[in-house]
């Protein structure tokens, strides 16, 4: 499924992630604030587990069904009463019903593009500014030369076993001797050292390896690039700006805290990472994606962790690891899965309804109805027959049109999805003409009664479009004696079509089952009827009439 390129549901569905994002980050925080006096690699598995799971989260709320709070919906009600959909307590809940006559204003489009555009431009600038970190370590990495020698291949391959690392890693000399040590890769993970590095003892070679092993070993690399790629996504929200550095500060201390439990004196530790940072340049930037042994940024917090002897330097136990991603799972599933209803309005609904003739039917009613919802919305064709609603929620709707003079339209299902638009061209049929005529015996009643349907005047002019045909002449049908003589009473149902001419045409009984008696006397009858004939924009057609002759013996 892929994101509908639709202004308004966009910047519904942006909003709606950073919503969720912050509801994940904010869990984070307040976590790793519980945790302040725990390991920083749990606090790091912790800023972790929020920063993938914000970053995985638009990807589930496209794929995941979609879950409907009612508790939420009542909550966001209460919050704003004058919403139509506002809950009450003490008066009965009725179906919703809007009415729109005329279309919406694009003013609310217009600020919406408005918004995706800077959204887009902050997105494309983040993603640029990534680009290009990457771009600089594949293009120092490119001029670097692989370093071989013995001595450091075997202090590679003795830490990498104790750092259980299982990836081949590259080891590559800088053509500058001024170039901090930093590691990056994800399959082939690689330690970018200085041109001098052949020169440095032995304990500065087992620290530096040592740091950045611990670095490939808990993949924090792959993890810090995540948290990139989230902040482009959300470069607007200030919390992801926090976690992610905050995942950086926490990668290093954990790894720090890794070296000394290595068997690394502390005091050695911090000295050798000091004389780092005065002689070497700093390759860790703003806009760098490396991870740098000695970043000045906050070399100073790392001295003052490093030689506190009271700080736990913990590893992550294998059910801390399995537990906390599980847990961020847990909170991810319903929080994506969850849709408000601004979040699941569908595009613009619209259409045109036309007549026959395939002229434009003004003043049309249309109605669409949510059965599972429970809502109804309406709204009225302009002069030239179109139509638009205001953003529905999405689902499955009932669509009818109706218009007098013309037979009710409906189409029983009309899908609506969230961000997409839907448009349609809908022909009425003109209506027919029902008469309904009561017939006694003789002496009953002194005048036969004459109804005609519920909302059938004989002629009215309807929208400008439809003149309603009537009888010019009606012959009154008689009651058959042989019935009157046998008791029989029923109701003859009568389908004809009203010719231009306006005579009855096509003539035939519907209901099998009347008496043929009846039948005979309905149909001689109403065979010698005239109508002015039906007009439809000022033409003569031709209109089904259904006849209900009613034969009793009551008065």
């Amino acid at each position: 499924m892929s994101l509908p390129a639709h202004p308004e549901f966009a910047i519904t569905f942006l909003l709606a992630c950073f919503a969720k994002a912050t509801i994940l980050l904010t869990g984070a925080w307040a976590v790793s604030i519980a945790l302040r006096r725990r390991s920083s690699a749990l606090r790091h598995h912790v800023w972790a587990a929020a920063i993938l799971a914000s970053t995985a989260l638009p990807f589930f709320v496209l794929l995941l069904p979609a879950w409907h709070s009612t508790a939420l919906g009542n909550a966001a009600a209460l919050w704003n009463p004058a919403h139509p959909g506002a809950l009450r307590t003490s008066i009965p809940t009725v179906p919703a019903t809007t009415v729109q006559v005329a279309a919406s204003s694009s003013v609310a489009g217009k600020l919406a593009l408005f918004a995706f555009l800077v959204w887009a431009l902050g997105f494309v600038l983040m993603a640029l500014r990534l680009f290009a970190g990457l771009g600089r370590l594949a293009w120092v990495s490119m001029r670097a030369h692989p370093l071989f020698e013995d001595d450091w291949m075997s202090h590679v391959l003795q830490l990498s076993k104790l750092f259980v690392v299982a990836r081949s890693v590259r080891l590559l000399q800088s053509g500058s001797s001024a170039t901090m040590p930093l590691t990056w890769g994800i399959f082939r993970p690689a330690i970018v050292l200085p041109m001098g590095a052949a020169r440095w003892s032995q304990e500065r070679r087992r620290i530096v390896l040592s740091h950045e092993l611990a670095h490939i070993a808990r993949h924090d690399w792959t993890l810090q690039i995540c948290a990139e790629l989230a902040r482009a996504l959300y470069w607007f929200h200030p919390l992801l700006w926090l976690a992610a550095a905050r995942l950086r500060q926490e990668s290093e201390r954990a790894c720090d805290d890794a070296v000394l439990l290595s068997g690394v004196a502390p005091s050695h530790y911090a000295s050798q990472l000091l004389d780092l940072a005065r002689t070497l340049k700093n390759s860790g930037r703003a806009w760098s994606t490396a991870l740098a042994i000695a970043r000045p940024s906050n070399l100073e917090r790392r001295f003052a962790a490093m030689l506190n002897p009271s700080i736990n330097r913990r590893h992550l136990s294998t059910r801390t690891k399995i537990l906390v991603p599980l847990f961020a799972v847990i909170l991810l599933l319903p929080l994506a899965a969850l849709r408000l209803t601004a979040q699941n309005l569908a595009g613009k609904t619209s259409g045109s309804i036309h007549d026959p003739s395939g002229t434009g039917v003004a003043n049309a009613t249309i109605i669409m109805t949510n059965h599972e919802a429970n809502t109804i919305d309406m709204t009225v064709s302009d002069r030239d027959g179109n139509f638009s609603f205001k953003p529905l929620p999405a689902g499955n709707y009932e669509l009818q049109v109706l218009k007098p003079g013309f037979k009710a339209y409906r189409m029983a299902v009309v899908s609506l999805d969230a961000g997409r638009d839907f448009s349609g061209l809908f022909n009425l049929e003109v209506g027919e003409i029902t008469e309904h005529v009561v017939v006694v015996p003789a002496g009953l009643a002194k005048t036969p009664v004459v109804e005609a349907a519920e909302g059938k005047p004989s002629r009215i002019r309807l929208g400008g479009n439809v003149e309603a045909a009537k009888v010019l002449s009606r012959v009154q049908p008689v009651y058959p004696e042989s019935a009157k003589a046998a008791g029989i009473q029923g109701t003859v149902v009568l389908h004809a079509v009203i010719g231009k001419d306006g005579k009855p045409l096509s003539l035939h009984v519907t209901n099998g089952q009347v008496d043929p008696d009846l039948a005979r006397s309905a149909v001689e009858a109403v065979s010698q009827w005239r109508y002015e004939p039906t007009l439809l924009n000022g033409e003569s057609i031709e209109v089904d009439t259904t006849i209900d002759i009613v034969y009793s013996l009551q008065p």
